[in-house]
């Protein structure tokens, strides 16, 4: 798999079916190891060996409803009163990170309402702090660590 821009970090790894399996620390389970997931077990490694977030308040691929469509987030951390802390967004290293992939991970906040965004493609890592008075986002050089 590609170089991302993270620390470098150790995984599980295992062959089935002809595929490679990853282990997934959060879901404790092996996932099919494709260039999306490559950055997801990327990020929630960032989070918690360089934010310093509990795994217990991480999940990772859970679906959520708006309106009347059901999506799925890649990772969310949450804060110790069971609110919404941050909503990662994670994109395959060649996915380039456009508007469409913030205002993808906006309507997901409408739902959740987070105060953090992350967005990346483990090659670029976006952070925004959300304004919900005047509805929008500002960016920010980092995600605060764990308090």
């Amino acid at each position: 798999m590609q170089k991302l821009n993270f620390q470098e970090y150790s995984f599980r790894f295992k062959s089935s079916e002809n595929k490679t399996l990853v282990f997934d620390e959060i879901r404790k389970k092996f996932v099919v190891l494709t260039p999306e997931e490559w950055v997801r077990v990327h990020t929630v490694q960032f989070l918690i060996n360089e934010k310093k977030y509990p795994k217990s308040l991480i999940n990772v691929e859970k679906q959520i409803k708006i309106n009347t469509t059901v999506k799925r987030y890649d990772v969310v951390v949450f804060n110790k009163d069971g609110s919404i802390f941050l909503i990662v967004e994670c994109k395959a290293p060649s996915i380039a990170i456009t508007q469409l992939t913030f205002d993808q991970i906006a309507r997901y906040n409408l739902a959740l309402q987070a105060e953090y965004l992350m967005v990346t493609n483990g090659l670029a890592h976006y952070f925004c702090q959300m304004d919900f008075e005047k509805e929008r986002y500002q960016f920010l050089k980092e995600i605060p660590n764990y308090k």
